[in-house]
């Protein structure tokens, strides 16, 4: 039979559908096919994700409610054509032949991406479109990674000759000669006559000559400008030399270089060579123009106001990039960093670390680090920076919106490995700590640690914290002391939220009642049961059982216990069962109740009956679970819905049963876990239910004029049948209506009713102390990370509790703002009061340091970020030492703030300094001495490497 689609017509003869059981294993294959052999330059399309979701749900490949979802009467209808429309900015095509996207688009909320062949059965099948072709591109230099280019590179093309301007797109990773072939033909020019210049901020920056760089290698970026000037008359322009017109690589920029820095203090020459330490880097080609590494010489815009003092320089965003400079602005304004990189470290660059990245992010962090500090400039354009940074970290490229945590964790580490003064790592193996005291233990890890690690990074940022371990069933200590680059803080919100449950009773004895409890906003399921057992006076016997009810039917359980509360919507129904203590050994039997209409009777019941009122839920003993038990266990949680003159009988009298003193079971469907049966399931003949649902035992038992009408006996024995949930479905006639009150089954109230008297839950503050105690607090490992012990010799879900154990001179926290579960993103806004000064970590350091270590730190650096997931925006406060002033830097614009001002509740990073740490370098790490001639402040380091063209 032909199925028409969501808008209610049939398909052509060309894509009629396939059953989904085939489509989905179609898919399926083609998906696995392509990814095993994925390679660079395959086609993926992109498909809207509300779309993808309709069919995966269809075919039955999404789970997102597998083992909890109790969707017993839905079945998934076939989605319409595919409408990829909302993911498009416009219709137009611009130059590249390709749509154009809306701008910020996330994978797995907005679109979903599908192999070519994939694409092609689906467009066959359903239609739609348009189509949305992307590339898949290699990325990365130490670790290659393929990715979609889900965003080209955009470019604004300016014709010299009359100012005109198209859109191009064109893959970052095309190579300049098809940058200048796209322009050739689209314009029908020579190759030969055209020459398109690096056109950024409208400033001449470098000519496009290397044809073999990629577009990401020339730091090209999304939506710049690019200029094309086109020989006329035989003349090139007056600064390109031309000594050898046939071949590409020899035109050369004659202009000197404009940079404004060295490279970690080298000297620099005005041929854009240098000697000593550079030229040697340069070998082998990783740098393929010294003038590119020390590129933004002219990325200099002007923001209203001259600012001539060193460290208040902006960073232009380039793209979505504002992740990065938050990052930046923190990292380039904490003192030791600002002393070592201004200072000449060009001895300490580990170029054959295989971790690191052969000194090249340490080099191009420096020259950064120097831009910024150095006098006379109001904005710089990290562009060489962004362009190491995708060739290194490739989660890091493209232009979509990235953590700014994650980012410092990258830099941190790769810092740290490219500037290790450890060239050759010895191999330390781990002990145990073998009853030893804590203090010696710890000191060994330590020095074994520095033996492999030895650089600034370790020197200012890392810090040292004891982990102990204990197995709950032999009761094993296992303790570790592991190193530290910064701390990531829990947010032990205390802002409550009231949740209204109604809560059955599994066995009939009493009736059902809801409860309003008070729990934390970003707490879990455990704190509600907790919360619902307090409540409702659950006794040591008993456990609750949360459920949603949707649609007169249980929706899903709510039986794992660490599911974030927010998962449950303030619409919703929401019920717990208390049931048996040890009620997953139990067979569970789920109640449905529907009308029954005069017709009951007939061989065939009417398919349009509709489910009614809350089903019940109670346990039968796995021995003893025949058809009588389970009219037994239907009457027994039906018993406190009688009447008060309504008549009683005795459970176990079966005259009465025949009577007609009870709801009629229409149908019995044995069901293990997983197992669906739709609303026509329960209504159609055996014969059916066996076609459908592949012979899942039925049995159809009814009351009908006081006499008993059955398929099967009642008294059949189900305990030959392996099943642990069994569903009867009731049907309620007016006299059933006249015994039970049903009323107490109908109405549920809903989690959260917002009203005229309801009262909105206060947002309380919580301390940076209570986060800290919230990370020491002893805790069980969850289900996916369990320990193996080693006495047990089996996984254990052991407790953990860390420990700060030694602290270092500058301390990086995070608050942990950004939660994922697996039905959902969510970041907590909650405000931490966090000390400006005197953050004193006394109490909870278990090292006891020399009395020159102080335990007490000062706040100079705050990362923001503000906004939700995927559109949110970053910025930081930093602190100028020297001048105990506060600013903001927001990209490009950079503006002073009183401190006062800084503490708000988009604080996600933030950097302390150790009380009583000097600024200047140690005379060991520098080998100058501070009060040498050589040693110069800040200002002066960075003003002398300025050279003006």
């Amino acid at each position: 039979m032909t199925i028409p689609n969501s808008e209610g017509f049939f398909p052509s003869e060309c894509c009629l559908p396939r059953a989904p059981a085939e489509e989905k294993e179609i898919i399926m294959e083609l998906i696995r096919s392509s990814e095993a052999s994925i390679k660079e330059g395959d086609l993926y399309y992109l498909v809207s994700h509300r779309w993808w979701m309709e069919w995966q749900k269809y075919v039955g490949l999404d789970q997102s409610d597998d083992n909890s979802t109790e969707g017993i009467f839905c079945i998934p209808r076939r989605p319409g054509e595919i409408d990829n429309s909302n993911l498009l900015l416009n219709e137009s095509v611009v130059e590249g032949n390709e749509l154009d996207l809306k701008r910020s688009l996330q994978e797995g909320e907005d679109y979903s991406l599908v192999p070519q062949d994939a694409w092609k059965k689906l467009l066959e099948w359903y239609r739609g479109g348009p189509e949305l072709p992307r590339k898949v591109i290699s990325e990365g230099f130490i670790t290659k990674k393929f990715n979609v280019e889900v965003y080209p590179l955009c470019l604004q093309l300016i014709d010299g000759r009359d100012k005109s301007q198209r859109t191009l797109n064109i893959s970052r990773m095309a190579s300049v000669r098809e940058l200048y072939n796209m322009v050739c033909m689209l314009l029908e020019l020579e190759k030969e006559k055209v020459c398109i210049w690096d056109y950024y901020n409208k400033t001449k920056h470098q000519f496009l000559n290397n044809y073999d760089q990629t577009l990401e290698e020339v730091q090209l970026l999304m939506d710049q400008e690019v200029l094309l000037e086109v020989q006329d008359d035989k003349l090139w322009p007056s600064n390109i030399s031309m000594s050898s017109a046939g071949n590409e690589l020899a035109l050369v920029p004659l202009e000197p270089s404009r940079s404004s820095v060295t490279i970690a203090g080298g000297p620099m020459l005005s041929n854009s060579y240098s000697t000593g330490f550079r030229s040697n880097f340069l070998e082998g080609g990783n740098f393929s123009s010294s003038q590119r590494d020390t590129e933004d010489r002219d990325d200099v815009s002007n923001n209203g106001i001259k600012v001539d003092g060193q460290g208040l320089t902006g960073l232009h965003n380039l793209g979505n990039t504002c992740f990065m400079n938050s990052a930046l602005q923190c990292l380039v304004h904490t003192p030791p960093l600002v002393d070592y990189f201004l200072q000449d470290y060009s001895e300490e660059i580990n170029k054959e670390n295989p971790l690191g990245m052969q000194g090249e992010l340490a080099i191009v962090f420096g020259e950064l680090l120097r831009k910024l500090w150095s006098s006379g400039r109001t904005s710089v354009a990290p562009r060489a920076f962004k362009a190491k940074l995708a060739r290194f970290a490739p989660q890091f490229s493209g232009y979509n919106q990235h953590d700014s945590q994650e980012l410092l964790a990258f830099l941190l580490d790769g810092l740290h490995e490219d500037l290790n003064r450890v060239r050759s790592k010895p191999y330390i193996e781990a002990k145990d700590a073998d009853g030893r005291p804590d203090d010696e233990f710890a000191e060994e890890c330590w020095q074994n640690h520095k033996a492999r690690n030895d650089s600034i990074i370790v020197d200012v940022c890392q810090g040292q914290y004891k982990s102990t371990l204990v197995c709950p069933v032999c009761s094993k200590v296992s303790v570790t002391f592991d190193p530290f680059m910064y701390l990531s803080l829990p947010l032990p919100s205390s802002a409550t939220r009231t949740i209204t449950v109604t809560v059955f009773s599994g066995d009939g004895s009493s009736l059902p009642m809801p409860f309003t409890v008070t729990v934390p906003k970003n707490g879990c399921c455990k704190d509600l049961i907790q919360a619902l057992s307090t409540a409702s006076c659950l006794k040591h016997t008993e456990a609750l059982v949360l459920a949603e009810v949707y649609g007169n039917r249980i929706y899903r359980y709510l039986e794992n216990s660490f599911e974030s509360l927010s998962n449950i919507k303030d619409e919703e129904h929401i019920v717990a069962y208390r049931l048996p203590i040890h009620h997953e050994k139990l067979l569970r039997l789920e109640i449905l109740h529907r009308r029954a209409e005069g017709f009951l009777s007939e061989p065939r019941y009417s398919a349009h009956l509709k489910l009614l009122g809350t089903p019940l839920v109670t346990t039968l003993s796995m021995d003893s679970r025949t058809g009588a038990d389970i009219h037994a266990a239907v009457l027994s949680v039906l018993a406190p819905l009688l009447r008060a003159n309504a008549f009683t009988w005795p459970h176990g009298d079966k005259t009465s049963r025949d009577n007609g003193s009870g709801p009629s079971l229409d149908s019995i469907v044995l069901s293990d876990n997983g197992t669906q049966c739709s609303e026509e399931t329960l209504s159609t003949s055996d014969m059916e239910v066996e076609e459908i649902h592949n012979s899942i035992p039925d049995i159809q038992l009814a009351l009908a004029d006081g006499k008993v009408i059955s398929r099967s006996t009642a008294d059949v024995d189900y305990n030959t049948v392996s099943v642990s949930r069994l569903k009867v479905v009731m049907n309620w006639s007016d006299r059933e209506h006249e015994i039970y009150d049903f009323s107490f089954l109908e109405d549920l109230p809903e989690v959260f009713k917002s009203g005229f008297m309801s009262k909105k839950t206060r947002q309380e503050a919580v301390t940076l102390y209570s986060c800290l105690e919230a990370f020491i607090k002893e805790e069980p490992l969850g289900p996916d990370d369990m320990w193996y012990c080693p006495r047990c010799k089996e996984h254990r879900q052991a407790t953990k509790k860390l420990d700060l154990w030694r602290l270092p001179d500058i301390l990086v926290v995070h608050l942990k703002r950004f939660s994922y579960s697996r039905f959902m993103k969510n970041k907590l806004d909650t405000f931490v009061n966090f000390p400006v000064h005197n953050l004193d970590l006394s109490k909870y350091v278990g090292r006891r340091e020399s009395a020159s270590k102080s335990h007490v730190y000062e706040l100079y650096a705050i990362s923001n970020h503000y906004g939700g997931l995927g559109g949110g925006h970053y910025s930081a406060y930093a602190k100028l030492l020297e001048e105990d002033s506060w600013f903001h830097f927001d990209d490009s614009h950079v503006s002073p703030v009183n401190e006062n001002e800084i503490k708000k509740s988009a604080a996600y990073v933030l950097f302390y300094q150790r009380v009583g740490v000097e600024s200047k370098m140690d005379v060991r790490e520098t080998g100058i001495s501070p009060d040498s001639s050589n040693f110069k402040s800040k200002s002066e380091l960075a003003s002398n490497l300025i050279f003006v063209s």
